[in-house]
């Protein structure tokens, strides 16, 4: 089950991150989503954990918990298809547009008088 942790400290490491969910049972992988620009985290994190009764009471006990002066937020994460993100999704190549006649652009000639 993939699991979003949010509200979380600047200072946190993966490593920090997999060692709070290790207690509640096995860590596939424990991501904190890092600014490309700054290189700080952005204050979110996923983590995946592959047995779903042990994400769900990781889920309840550490949603709301406050851990080194922050109150985390732990929810079961949403998919999101966002199109730029989407690998499968393949772009429609251009077609041009039958019994159309190519004319060139001429301008907008509104309010002129030649």
């Amino acid at each position: 089950m993939d699991i979003y942790v949010g509200s979380i400290p600047f200072k946190w490491k993966d490593a920090r991150l997999k060692e709070i969910f290790e207690v509640y049972g096995e860590v596939t992988s424990a991501k904190i989503v890092i600014d490309k620009i700054t290189r700080q985290n952005k204050g979110f994190a996923f983590v995946q954990m592959p047995n779903d009764a042990e994400a769900k009471l990781a889920i309840e006990s550490l949603n709301g918990a406050e851990i080194d002066e922050r109150k985390i937020i732990v929810n079961e994460s949403i998919p999101n298809n966002a199109g730029s993100l989407d690998k499968n999704k393949k772009k429609k190549p251009y077609t041009k547009p039958e019994n159309k006649e190519w004319k060139p652009f001429r301008g907008n000639n509104k309010g002129r008088r030649d």
